[in-house]
């Protein structure tokens, strides 16, 4: 029945945008729609960025959630790429995965995961 999931998200600049989802996580753009730019990403399902919608952010909310089994080899090209993630990749044994923290250009909480089940 259904053949995808986009999930939107509003950014002030769809370059910094394009920078941090394509230059440092790797995603590859779908769509360029001019003031959209929707991109896929690996596994299934697709976010974009708009600049006509507003940046809605508060504390850790919402967070967009990666998952990979390079942990690490994502934090370093982060770091390299020249980001801040909030925390070195650590084990939430509450949730079971192996996780760290940083944020997009626009202030949203992404998160690059993997289950340890």
């Amino acid at each position: 029945m259904w053949n995808g999931f986009i999930g939107f998200f509003g950014t002030k600049n769809l370059t910094e945008a394009d920078r941090f989802y394509v230059g440092a996580l790797g995603l590859k753009l779908y769509k360029d729609q001019g003031v959209c730019r929707i991109y896929q990403v690996p596994g299934g399902g697709m976010v974009g960025f708009c600049q006509h919608m507003d940046v809605t952010v508060s504390g850790k909310s919402p967070i967009l959630t990666f998952l990979t089994d390079d942990v690490d080899g994502m934090y370093q090209e982060l770091v390299k790429a020249g980001y801040h993630p909030e925390h070195s990749p650590k084990v939430n044994e509450k949730f079971n995965i192996y996780h760290f923290f940083t944020r997009d250009p626009s202030g949203y909480m992404v998160e690059i995961q993997k289950f340890l089940d």
